[in-house]
Parts: structure tokens; C-alpha cells; sequence
């Protein structure tokens, strides 16, 4: 009886023991894809992909696109001087058939994970070996590299974070995430 006893309280000991790491954890709804949850319901920041075609071949982007909602975002939601999953849900994947310059980083083809650095100032977008993890905690040790963005001011606040392509001209675009009244980009070339 009292080994049994002694038993008892060892496994609940052990298990009130683990609690606080339990508690500690991201809460992460199961996932299907980028747009629902394992229960079929959608997410509240929808999934997004933008495209675009470097050396005959598609880059794609696949995100999910977080909303202001009254919320102040750069510098709150979005801390700057920690890394940053760059959209919402599951990390931002790129997927590139080219091998790329992005900035001044050198991105063979494969599939990547998304990652930026902000601050008030300058920005750092980063380009993770490690795929297929929901967007939080930052994989740390995983970089392929960094590079530093471009910033300017949105001339109005942008409801729905987007990440996009633009200015494209042959083999040479520009990538651009734009929420609240922030825009930063970087120059991407197909090698």
C-alpha cells in the first residue's frame, strides 16, 4: 500500500513539476495549410502567396497577412531588435526554383523560411535554412544570412500586412512588406 502510495505521488509530483513549461509554450492551433486550422476553420490573418517570374521560372511567397484592428503595430506588436516571423500563423515560406540575390545574400534554389529583424531605422531581412516550423520561436543558428532593407513611409496606414513584388524589369524586382504606414524592401536579382 505504501508503495503504491509512493507511486501515486511521484507521478503527480512529476506531472505538476511540468506544468510551468507546458504553460510557457506558444499555443498553436493545428494546421492544414496557410489558410485553415485542422478543424476547417479559417484563420484570422487569411493566407496570402505572391508570385513573381525571374529567369523564366516562378519565386513564390507563401504567408499569412495579420490586421491592424485598432492595434499599434511597428514598435509594439511587431518589437523591434527581436526577430520577427514576418506575417502571421505559420512562418512566411519562399520558394525559389532560380538561385537568387537577395540584397546582398546569396540564395541558392530551395525552400526557405522568412524572417525580418526590425528596428525604428534599419531593417534586416532573414533568409532561414529551416522549413516547415509554425513562425514562432525563432529558429536561431538556422540562417543562410541577413541583409540590410530599405525603409520609407506609406503616405496612408495599411489595414492588412502584404508582402509583394514590385518593380520588376527582366531579372530584377524588388520585395516589399508594407503594413501600418511602413514599407521596407530589398532588391532581389535571379542569378
Amino acid at each position: 500500500m505504501k508503495t503504491l502510495a509512493r507511486c501515486t505521488f511521484l507521478a503527480l509530483a512529476t506531472v505538476v513539476a511540468t506544468l510551468p513549461s507546458y504553460a510557457q509554450a506558444p499555443i498553436q492551433a493545428p494546421m492544414t495549410d496557410h489558410g485553415t486550422s485542422a478543424n476547417g476553420k479559417p484563420l484570422a490573418s487569411p493566407a496570402a502567396t505572391t508570385t513573381v517570374t525571374l529567369a523564366g521560372q516562378t519565386v513564390t511567397i507563401k504567408y499569412n497577412a495579420p490586421s491592424m484592428r485598432g492595434r499599434k503595430i511597428m514598435g509594439d506588436l511587431v518589437p523591434y531588435g527581436k526577430e520577427w516571423r514576418t506575417g502571421a500563423n505559420p512562418a512566411t515560406t519562399l520558394i525559389t526554383p532560380v538561385d537568387l540575390r537577395i540584397g546582398n545574400l546569396k540564395v541558392p534554389a530551395g525552400t526557405y523560411t522568412l524572417f525580418t529583424l526590425p528596428t525604428a531605422d534599419i531593417w534586416q531581412f532573414i533568409v532561414s535554412k529551416k522549413t516547415g516550423e509554425w513562425g514562432i520561436p525563432y529558429p536561431a543558428g538556422n540562417d543562410l544570412g541577413r541583409t540590410p532593407m530599405m525603409k520609407k513611409e506609406l503616405a496612408a496606414p495599411q489595414e492588412v500586412m502584404s508582402i509583394s513584388f514590385e518593380h520588376t524589369e527582366g531579372n530584377k524586382t524588388q520585395l516589399h512588406i508594407k503594413w501600418e504606414t511602413t514599407d521596407v524592401y530589398v532588391p532581389v536579382v535571379a542569378q
